[in-house]
């Protein structure tokens, strides 16, 4: 079965899901550079309920909300990349620049956003919790090293660091 799939696709397959009794879980992001952070993220979610279904920001929606240099990693592959991930059950890539008409079209029993967020700040959360879901906040990773939160940022910076731009 192919986990990537379009709007309609996902928002008639949770449906079914649903029909089934199994517990929704949402997450979001751009994903651009996997790291260890994003895989543990992935994994407590996954923990949190049955379903780990993952909103993947577009190439256009990334570069609207970190810039014109991102994302690094194209949206198909980085859809690919994840949906490979034993946890993640479904992906689907959205072109706003929030998934809230995503999250209103599934309706989650349950929506996950990174240590970054507060409770009151994440999109969708109100909607959720209004049909009896809730919003869950996972703490972000930290570099052993540094005690830095892991982030895609991080990880460029890092490299640019390392090799001067010249690889």
């Amino acid at each position: 079965m192919n986990k990537i799939l379009s709007r309609e696709d996902l928002r008639e397959r949770v449906r079914q899901l649903k029909g089934e009794g199994k517990q929704i879980v949402f997450t979001n992001g751009c994903f651009d550079i996997l790291h260890i952070g994003h895989v543990r993220y992935l994994e407590e979610a996954k923990g949190l309920g049955d379903i780990l279904v993952l909103g993947l920001n577009s190439d256009a929606s990334v570069r609207s909300i970190k810039g014109p240099l991102r994302p690094v990693v194209p949206q198909d592959e980085r859809a690919y990349i994840l949906a490979s991930l034993e946890v993640v059950d479904y992906v689907t890539i959205f072109d706003e620049e929030t998934p809230l008409t995503l999250i209103e079209d599934i309706a989650p029993h349950i929506l996950v956003k990174g240590g970054d967020w507060s409770e009151d700040a994440v999109i969708g959360g109100k909607s959720v919790i209004k049909q009896g879901g809730r919003v869950v906040i996972i703490p972000q990773v930290s570099e052993s090293a540094t005690d830095n939160p892991v982030s895609t940022t991080g990880v460029i910076d890092r490299i640019l660091r390392t090799y001067g731009g010249g690889l």
